[in-house]
């Protein structure tokens, strides 16, 4: 990736808007998550509103943790977040936002999960340790719990309730994402493993450095993971309370999220030794189950 990607030209062409959701498409095709994006579940009219949304979310996201100098991550976020204005005051000119403000008016998007996720990314500029569960908590909730707000707002079911469970999901799929990338977010500076837990159980910095992880770390990713899974189950009613082409998707990024835990379970959590990342093949097999029980759904 490129900053230059990110400013606007002195005197810019804005893209139409047919280009801008080719873009968004490619970029959300070309990523791997843990979950499936757009299911062949999802109904075709929300298809690109959902890519347009996984754009704006992907590439801020970029933006904290593939520019290497944090002063320039944290420019480049600024210029996202004038984009991001641009769709709700004036006419967005980088390709990413002009179908991003077609979505926001054609669902009235509340502005305030756009920009929690910003200063979640920010965060990432300037805090590199969490030192309780309480504080990782706290910010998971800008940077994983909007999401899930946005995708209710696409669904028109945003309400204090279900925004409740979401955040259990969301939070869920944050930590899964955290304990599998360990390695790759020390290199990068970055620790979110609870220090009280770490100083308890005698895991060290050190430790993140070596081939293996040692019996301390697993100790402590053990009970970790145990309470990643217990967010996707209180999150789990969720999938009662909204529409049935929302309630298959959030099934697959439940199940998404509890086969990444699960990855690391098998690998008897080492995750330094081994890539913990969920397999193609899983996510089809879990794409595979959600398609036969909406289709008993349905005859139901």
């Amino acid at each position: 990736m490129t900053t230059s990607e990110f400013r606007v030209p002195e005197i810019p062409e804005i893209p139409s808007l047919s280009e801008s959701e080719a873009y968004c498409r490619k970029i959300t095709r070309s990523r791997r998550e843990n979950f499936v994006v757009v299911s062949f579940l999802l109904p075709r009219r929300l298809h690109q509103d959902f890519c347009n949304v996984y754009t704006y979310c992907r590439l801020a996201d970029d933006l904290a943790d593939e520019i290497v100098c944090p002063t320039e991550s944290l420019h480049q976020l600024d210029i996202w977040q004038e984009h991001l204005e641009s769709c709700y005051n004036g006419q967005p000119k980088h390709i990413a936002f002009v179908a991003l403000q077609a979505t926001i008016r054609r669902f009235n998007m509340p502005r305030q999960p756009f920009l929690d996720l910003l200063t979640a990314f920010r965060r990432d500029q300037t805090q590199t340790r969490y030192e309780t569960l309480d504080d990782l908590l706290h910010y998971c909730r800008y940077s994983a719990n909007p999401v899930g707000r946005l995708i209710l707002a696409l669904a028109d079911s945003l309400d204090d309730h279900r925004a409740a469970f979401s955040d259990d999901i969301c939070t869920g799929l944050q930590l899964a994402n955290h304990w599998q990338d360990i390695a790759a977010d020390f290199r990068k500076g970055r620790i979110y493993l609870p220090q009280d837990r770490c100083r308890e159980l005698g895991v060290t910095e050190e430790m993140l450095k070596l081939p293996k992880a040692p019996p301390e770390l697993r100790r402590l990713l053990r009970e970790q993971v145990a309470i990643a899974a217990d967010f996707f189950q209180r999150g789990r009613p969720l999938l009662e309370e909204v529409p049935r082409w929302l309630r298959v998707d959030l099934k697959l990024f439940i199940d998404g999220g509890l086969a990444a835990l699960q990855a690391i379970r098998r690998a008897d959590y080492d995750v330094l030794a081994k890539d913990c990342k969920v397999r193609r093949r899983t996510q089809l097999r879990l794409l595979v189950n959600a398609t036969c029980r909406h289709w008993l759904d349905r005859q139901s």
